[in-house]
């Protein structure tokens, strides 16, 4: 009995020297808001700007493109009546190729955005990783959970800490600057 009585003392006591971590394999948890730390870069301030012009571009392509088409389909519509079946069916051929080629385009050109978007704030984006890996790694910081994702329903601010002000200066963004940079067209 005492025997057993032993055994089991050492074993709860081996148990709790396990289970309780020491300080220095105690790990440290950080989280920030990598959506918000991205909008206040003064990069992607600029991306942005290249972006609206290039959309802009494609756009008026279009609405030429698309004017072009109302103005021959008006002219159809005026002048159906006169032309021979001949004329008719040239036209609405010419009608429907142009309709088709809006349609291209449009396709095109979204795909032509979204990669120059992508190319645009890629880089951006790689920055502002790169930022808050150097970051975590110098405050000691095990796991960063980022809270654009939603996946974080809860944070301790005692246990967890927040890098978007340690991320934001060595970034060199103010501290100041809490709201990205607001574009018009």
């Amino acid at each position: 009995m005492k025997k057993t009585l032993k055994l089991m003392v050492v074993a709860l006591l081996f148990g709790a020297a396990v289970a309780v971590p020491s300080k220095a394999d105690a790990q440290k948890f950080g989280h920030i808001n990598s959506q918000e730390i991205v909008a206040l870069m003064p990069e992607r301030d600029s991306a942005i700007v290249k972006l609206q012009k290039f959309g802009k571009e494609l756009t008026e392509v279009q609405q030429a493109m698309q004017k072009d088409f109302e103005a021959k389909l008006k002219e159809y519509q005026d002048k159906r009546a006169t032309w021979t079946e001949a004329t008719i069916k040239v036209k609405e051929e010419e009608l429907t190729s142009l309709q088709q080629r809006i349609e291209q385009y449009t396709q095109t050109a979204q795909q032509d955005f979204n990669s120059r978007q992508e190319a645009l704030l890629t880089p951006v984006m790689k920055k502002a990783q790169e930022a808050i890996d150097k970051v975590a790694k110098a405050q000691g910081i095990t796991y960063v959970f980022d809270l654009a994702t939603g996946a974080i329903i809860y944070t301790d601010e005692t246990s967890s800490v927040n890098l978007l002000p340690l991320v934001k200066a060595e970034l060199g963004i103010p501290a100041s600057k809490v709201q990205p940079t607001q574009f018009q067209q």
